[in-house]
């Protein structure tokens, strides 16, 4: 098997993708794979190698994507928009030997030291030729070459590397293989009862760096022969235009870009009239959100609950219909246990951890046998750190995270994680962070600071140093200067102290 052949078997003419404005066909996009893949391949890759991709939502991604998986590496997609050091540190933290970028991660590429990443030979620009790199048009190119055939895979084999921060602070490289990822799209297609076919146009505006636009906007859509739109930026307005223009039948995204929908002035329910499918995910849906987007707009928004290690969809209410404030049931030929501290499963109404186990669990995380271990047992159970409750009819309800994972518009963010970079701060002496209430990103990231004796520091000072070594959305957007953080008596931050002065 190999997972890219998802986009075999659908009509020559049936649109694809929609990116930038302009259409690609099934055909087109099966040629412009095929030539991607024989050009990865011609470079000497070998299967298991693993390709980096850093682009936003376009065409560039997607091809190289399908090809990378169709050459039998390892695709790799990473935000755009991450620091250079955070780009080299996960280049070289999987070893990839060639990255393919896109115009939004020019420059982060571009500052790279290639000096600390041994690994990498290969930098392929897509739109452009990069200095000392390769051209993706050029690397395409078919004439006289006959193409590459679809590398066999197991279902074992690792299709795709995401970065998850797991259950500790530092972000890993979660192993995904192309049964994982295929069991899931026919999970997701099983759940909603085939129900998205050929006729259905989907609004791509999740990040394909994040696994929900990965496998559930791109994958399931290109599996069920839709046309994904793909979108690179995300603006209220001009996405609610981009639905109207091309008929958009099915929205999936964050709760933030619902809530920036529901309160965009001056539209009325009939910008979304072609919308038939409505579906918040990547973090918990707040009611007041739900029911503004359904007095705007007329639709009701179905919210499920995945996570990156099961690749991702866990539960969908679609056909079932779930009461709302639930996240539904389990897709089809997933277990699922609520259980408490002992590992025992709860009484109904009673609150406990999600365990999930399945083909869509991951193969783990890469060269970290020990982090592995600690979210998957023995018998194949993935603890998600996920609190729920089921009631009587046996629909499930978040209710809060059992460690201190702060989630901001739908990305994993660990104190600890935030923690370390602030502790290389010379005008720092200790930190602590927590997860604060936001109206737009769901929760947002509030350090508390002890500053060093006679080592005058501001907030902004703190926000730029973490600026310069985070993704954005890991960033402090508050902080708060205090004598002492609180700690118990084995020197364990007492993080509850702090949310309870915050209110939360």
């Amino acid at each position: 098997m190999n997972l890219a052949t998802i986009i075999d078997g659908h009509p020559d003419e049936a649109i694809a993708l929609i990116s930038r404005g302009k259409p690609t066909d099934y055909a087109t996009l099966r040629q412009q794979v095929a030539g991607m893949r024989t050009g990865l391949i011609g470079l000497g890759l070998s299967a298991g190698d693993r390709v980096a991709i850093i682009s936003g939502n376009n065409r560039y991604f997607a091809v190289s994507y399908l090809a990378a998986l169709g050459a039998g590496l390892v695709a790799v997609p990473l935000n755009p928009t991450n620091p250079v050091v955070a780009v080299t540190h996960e280049l070289g933290n999987v070893g990839a030997r060639a990255v393919v970028v896109g115009p939004a991660g020019r420059a982060a590429v571009a500052a790279i030291d290639r000096s600390k990443l041994p690994d990498l030979e290969f930098v392929i620009g897509a739109g452009f030729c990069p200095e000392g790199g390769l051209g993706m048009e050029d690397l395409m190119e078919l004439d006289d070459v006959e193409p590459a055939p679809v590398v066999e895979r197991s279902p074992d084999d690792v299709a795709v590397m995401i970065f998850t921060s797991g259950t500790a602070g530092t972000p890993k490289a979660a192993m995904l293989t192309h049964g994982n990822l295929y069991a899931n799209i026919r999970q997701s297609i099983a759940a909603s009862e085939g129900d998205q076919g050929p006729a259905d146009v989907v609004f791509g505006v999740l990040p394909l760096f994040h696994i929900f636009g990965l496998n559930v906007v791109l994958g399931v859509s290109l599996f069920a022969g839709s046309t994904v739109l793909l979108i690179e930026r995300f603006d209220p307005m001009s996405g609610l235009e981009a639905i109207q223009k091309h008929g958009v039948t099915i929205v999936a995204g964050p709760p933030t870009m619902w809530a920036a929908w529901a309160g965009v002035p001056g539209v009325d329910a009939s910008v979304m009239g072609s919308v038939r499918l409505a579906v918040s995910g990547a973090a918990k849906l707040p009611v007041e959100v739900a029911q503004a987007v359904e007095a705007k707009f007329g639709l009701t928004l179905e919210e499920g609950y995945g996570l990156t290690e099961a690749s991702p969809v866990v539960t969908s209410p679609r056909g079932v219909e779930a009461p709302a404030g639930s996240i539904g049931v389990p897709v089809p030929g997933l277990e699922l246990r609520i259980v408490d501290g002992e590992g025992h499963d709860v009484l109904v109404g009673d609150a406990g951890e999600i365990w999930v186990r399945g083909p869509n669990v991951f193969a783990g995380y890469w060269k970290d046998e020990e982090a592995t271990a600690s979210v998957v047992n023995a018998e194949g159970w993935l603890r998600t750190g996920d609190m729920a409750v089921v009631d009587d009819a046996g629909f499930l309800y978040l209710v809060d995270r059992v460690k201190d994972l702060i989630i901001v518009s739908g990305f994993n963010v660990f104190p600890a994680e935030v923690e370390a970079v602030l502790a290389d701060h010379p005008g720092i002496e200790s930190s602590a962070v927590v997860g604060v209430p936001h109206p737009y990103t769901g929760e947002a990231i509030k350090a508390y600071v002890v500053a060093r004796p006679g080592m005058p520091i501001e907030e902004d000072d703190v926000i730029a140093f973490a600026a310069e070594r985070l993704p954005s959305y890991k960033c402090p957007t508050k902080v708060w200067f205090v004598d002492q953080i609180p700690r118990g008596i084995t020197g364990k931050v007492l993080r509850y102290e702090l949310k309870q002065a915050e209110g939360v």
